[in-house]
């Protein structure tokens, strides 16, 4: 679980250090920084799989990556914390990354270390260092002799935002897809219909508990019809069966806002979830009732894995507490995303009457144009 995260002079986010609880909804308005956080977890990913010159490169180099292109910033600064599951003390990863003179990313300083069972801890020990020899790629998060940085680079692979948003007619949520690429959701939903045929063949309980799930907020849905396709073995289509129909339909057969609320489902209920699961937006398109049942599955999942997302509902944060929710807001003087973690002694006397949301509606805890 991360504990903290600190990040300094990447892209809107001129400074943040915030502790992370099991639950973390980020609310605010278009525009405030939102999306930035969550384009550093993919960047921390990159790393992780020695990619980040190709992310870097995607995202329009290191002018469009550090503080609003300042060339004369130190670099972005990343340092994150987080908890071993087996021994409850605190390993630290540390990294520094600069611009060469092509606006490619290089990392000039790289460490990770052990702080403690205390956030707070002064004390380091058995740090792994990789100051003075700048590197393109990690050495850390690719290393295996040091098993800190092995629980580290278990923690980065997880960094995947899920986006379920195309629903269009050729969208990847509406492809046919490989069979066996199943071993775990992707973050688009591509392979969706291959990871629910392995649900079926290898947990069939939470397959039906899916569709369960699916079938309170769509009364139409029955149940999915998974095979691969009788012409070619080698891959699957999304389909399910309406009651009262012989007749087996296709994911285009699915309203947009049923076909997201499928893949959030098998996202959260799936056996084996990421340590962390980062989502962007999961109620576009949903019913109020599917969100309601949306937030519920959310807080089911967070007893297994720490819950990152960001979010414009009302109705879905009005379903969490306010010490699970972060408010984005943007200083205009100094054009840095602000981010501030709601305190629910500070709005004790206004949750007498209000809701979260109603408060941020009012604009009494920020998060608003």
């Amino acid at each position: 679980m991360i504990e903290n995260i600190q990040i300094t002079n990447f892209k809107s986010i001129k400074h943040l250090d915030l502790v992370l609880n099991d639950i973390n909804i980020f609310i605010g308005a278009n525009g405030v920084g939102k999306s930035n956080l969550l384009s550093f977890f993919r960047l921390l990913k990159s790393l992780r799989e020695n990619q980040l010159n190709t992310y870097v490169a995607k995202q329009g180099y290191m002018d469009n990556l550090t503080y609003f292109g300042d060339k004369e910033v130190e670099g972005i600064i990343s340092k994150i914390a987080f908890r071993d599951e087996t021994t409850s003390s605190i390993n630290q990863y540390h990294c520094k990354l600069i611009a060469d003179n092509d606006s490619n990313a290089f990392i000039s300083y790289e460490s990770s270390g052990f702080v403690g069972k205390e956030l707070n801890a002064t004390h380091k020990k058995d740090l792994t260092l990789t100051k003075s020899i700048p590197r393109f790629e990690s050495y850390i998060l690719t290393r295996s002799e040091v098993l800190r940085d092995i629980e580290l680079q278990l923690f980065f692979s997880s960094f995947k935002v899920y986006h379920f948003h195309d629903t269009s007619s050729d969208s990847p949520l509406k492809r046919i897809a490989r069979l066996n690429d199943n071993r775990f959701l992707r973050e688009n939903g591509e392979n969706l219909p291959a990871f629910l045929y392995y649900l079926q063949e290898k947990h069939p309980k939470i397959l039906r508990r899916i569709e369960k799930i699916i079938s309170s907020v769509a009364p139409f849905f029955e149940n999915f019809n998974l095979e691969s396709t009788k012409l070619n073995e080698d891959y699957i289509r999304l389909e399910w069966k309406e009651k009262g129909f012989d007749r087996y339909q296709n994911a285009q057969n699915l309203s947009d806002g049923t076909l997201r609320f499928i893949a959030l489902t098998t996202l959260l209920l799936q056996p084996n979830p990421p340590k962390t699961i980062i989502i962007d937006e999961p109620e576009l398109g949903l019913h109020p009732s599917a969100i309601n049942k949306l937030a519920g599955l959310i807080r089911k999942a967070s007893a297994h894995s720490q819950i990152i997302l960001c979010t414009q509902s009302v109705d879905l944060i009005n379903n969490f507490e306010p010490e699970n929710i972060v408010t984005v807001d943007r200083d205009r003087q100094r054009h840095q995303s602000i981010f501030k973690r709601l305190d629910a002694n500070k709005l004790s006397a206004w949750l007498d009457d209000y809701s979260v949301g109603e408060l941020w509606l009012k604009s009494v805890i920020g998060g608003q144009p």
